[in-house]
């Protein structure tokens, strides 16, 4: 009973997390306007867009399959599959616990040690960081004089933003100089904080990090599950690319913003909030601004439209998922 009662207490503050940021990013939004946008939107390409979101799910589909060959394991695809659905499921009730799910999911159907099925998912994410950091570099060196001249348009003709600015300015520059600080105080105590148990956990975890990215270069598959990987994101970005055609304030940007999009606002789903809700938007939106496209209520809509209905795919593939698992493995038990 106490468990239970946990559970929906982590579903509500969860949720609580996601309407509150919500309601933050859209509470002084014109909604009539917003209500009007979303009347305009043409949503066949939304439809054309979560085909792409399908076949990024087969591509993570089979590259989590490669990860578990080395091991030994074959297990059915179509198990994988169901647990990755019901893992993006749970994580809209109760974020980062969808992983874990899945790997009991598959630890249960196809007997496979859940230690070795957490170490794949472990691994998956690294890959994942690394390609999003890889494409975040991208954009900078890319986007840059965009980015640029938006400053010099938006901001620093403002007096009043360009005074916040500097001081956002002189925090980053204090801030910068005491990392170096610590940084140069970490190396003169090193020896010391070796004995400490959070500096072990610390460097437990950057061996992982490093032992991750190697097992992916071992594979005997590496290549094909390098390519798995770049459809996989290829399809994640083809799916936020088609919404830009479903409104005609956003038809005429380049795939280039996609990207930024893309880029951005995926950071938004650190946030503990289901699907990264508000977070998601408002990085959404803000990128937008910076291509000039108005918050409101063309970026506003633009947001619900992308993310909504992504998040209404995943949990109904998902529920879908959750029904036909056990039907599909009701021999296997």
């Amino acid at each position: 009973m106490k468990d239970k009662v946990i559970k929906i207490l982590k579903i509500v503050a969860f949720a609580s997390v996601g309407i509150i940021l919500f309601w933050l990013v859209y509470r002084n939004q014109d909604k009539e306007t917003i209500i009007q946008a979303l009347k305009t939107a043409d949503y066949k390409w939304i439809l054309i867009s979560l085909i792409f979101g399908f076949f990024a799910l087969i591509s993570r589909t089979l590259r989590w399959s490669m990860l578990l060959e080395p091991m030994g394991y074959k297990p059915r695809k179509i198990n994988l599959f169901f647990s990755i659905m019901i893992m993006y499921l749970v994580n809209y009730a109760i974020p980062r616990s969808g992983e874990v799910v899945r790997c009991g999911l598959i630890d249960r159907y196809e007997k496979i040690p859940f230690s070795k099925l957490l170490g794949t998912v472990f691994t998956e994410r690294i890959i994942d960081f690394l390609v999003l950091i890889i494409l975040f570099f991208v954009l900078l060196l890319t986007q840059f004089p965009v980015v640029s001249e938006f400053i010099q348009n938006n901001i620093t003709q403002n007096q009043d933003m360009s005074s916040k600015m500097q001081g956002l300015y002189m925090l980053l520059i204090i801030s910068a100089v005491a990392g170096l600080l610590m940084l140069a105080l970490l190396y003169i105590f090193r020896n010391k904080l070796k004995t400490l148990k959070i500096y072990k956990k610390i460097e437990e975890l950057i061996k992982n990090f490093i032992i991750g990215i190697k097992s992916v270069w071992m594979l005997e598959k590496k290549w094909s599950y390098i390519l798995q990987t770049i459809l996989m994101w290829g399809a994640y970005y083809m799916m936020l690319y088609l919404c830009f055609f479903s409104f005609e304030f956003t038809s005429h940007l380049s795939p280039m913003v996609a990207l930024a999009v893309v880029i951005l606002a995926s950071f938004g789903m650190v946030v503990p909030a289901p699907g990264g809700m508000g977070a998601w938007h408002f990085l959404a939106i803000q990128t937008l601004v910076i291509y000039g496209i108005k918050a409101n209520p063309d970026g506003n809509a633009f947001a619900i439209v992308a993310h909504e209905s992504q998040a209404i795919f995943m949990i109904l593939f998902g529920l879908i998922s959750f029904i036909l698992m056990p039907i599909v493995n009701k021999n296997n038990l």
